[in-house]
């Protein structure tokens, strides 16, 4: 599964042959979260403090997570995306 984005401790990860609708896969330590790119709709658990910066993070990078979403669609590789500062 490739990594397109990693941060304080955070890896955020989308699957190639994953199912729809687009969404991406967030780990923190023993935690894993999808989070669906079109509504923000999260899925699983995570500490409340990661999970501020993932939602921030993923405010600010909505049209390239579709834009990956789309190239993993068509199995090309993934572009990385900027971490959270």
């Amino acid at each position: 599964m490739p990594e397109i984005s990693r941060f304080l401790g955070v890896i955020i990860r989308m699957y190639y042959r994953d199912h729809a609708p687009p969404h991406f896969h967030a780990e923190y330590g023993e935690y894993e979260i999808t989070v669906d790119i079109a509504t923000g709709v999260v899925a699983g658990r995570f500490p409340r403090r990661a999970l501020k910066f993932v939602l921030e993070w993923y405010e600010m990078n909505k049209e390239a997570l579709f834009r990956d979403w789309e190239l993993a669609e068509q199995r090309k590789p993934l572009e990385p995306i900027q971490p959270l500062e």
